[in-house]
């Protein structure tokens, strides 16, 4: 049984070619893809899919604007951000909204699908230049108290690594360590990172620097 994937895009060419990049890739089907997000509650609750890929800059209202719809709806379904940005304050705006994943649109169409992948099997897909940025957002002079974010020895390791640019296996490797506890690891950064954004402070002090 493929995995349906519904996408948002604005750029038809882009779109067209998600579609047919992920329809091309086994174990996926995607039954719809859409230029904005005007009637996102009542499409995601049509198709029922099993992941949202989102694009985060779309008229007439961004990609985090759309997620918040979800959520408030009530609906779960697993969301990764594309986008050409990589700037820590929508990085943490997309985090703070609830999505499982960010990367960047340049990405790889091979990577994107083992993002793809990843985000099914309750990983949280995160790009190098990404993960840049979500370790300035941790250890950085303008993000507020240490223990506001409180990575684990291990987390900020992974974090490391995909600054390095190492794959989520050869994470595994390096850290001897198996493949779904790197996912973990990388989901609960993101799940400590939401959980604090909360804090009008910290939301404040990255937004300005």
């Amino acid at each position: 049984m493929a995995f349906n994937i519904l996408i948002y895009e604005d750029n038809r060419q882009l779109r067209e070619g998600l579609e047919l990049l992920i329809t091309g890739a086994a174990g996926y089907h995607v039954p719809a893809a859409f230029p904005n997000y005007s009637n996102i509650v009542a499409d995601v609750k049509t198709h029922n899919p099993d992941l949202i890929l989102m694009d985060i800059d779309m008229p007439p209202q961004n990609g985090i604007e759309g997620l918040k719809q979800l959520r408030a709806a009530g609906l779960g379904n697993k969301v990764v951000m594309l986008t050409v940005f990589d700037d820590n304050e929508h990085v943490f705006e997309a985090i703070q909204a609830g999505a499982e994943g960010y990367i960047l649109k340049k990405t790889p169409p091979a990577k994107l699908i083992e993002f793809l992948g990843d985000a099914l099997q309750g990983g949280a897909p995160m790009t190098s230049s990404i993960a840049i940025q979500v370790l300035k957002m941790v250890s950085g002079p303008h993000r507020g108290p240490k223990q506001d974010f409180e990575l684990s020895a291990r987390e900020q390791d992974v974090l490391e690594l995909l600054v390095d640019g190492y794959s989520y296996k050869l994470i595994a490797d390096k850290l001897f360590i198996s493949l779904d506890t790197v996912r973990s690891h990388i989901k609960r950064i993101y799940e400590k990172l939401q959980v604090n954004s909360k804090s009008e402070a910290v939301a404040k002090a990255l937004k300005n620097r």
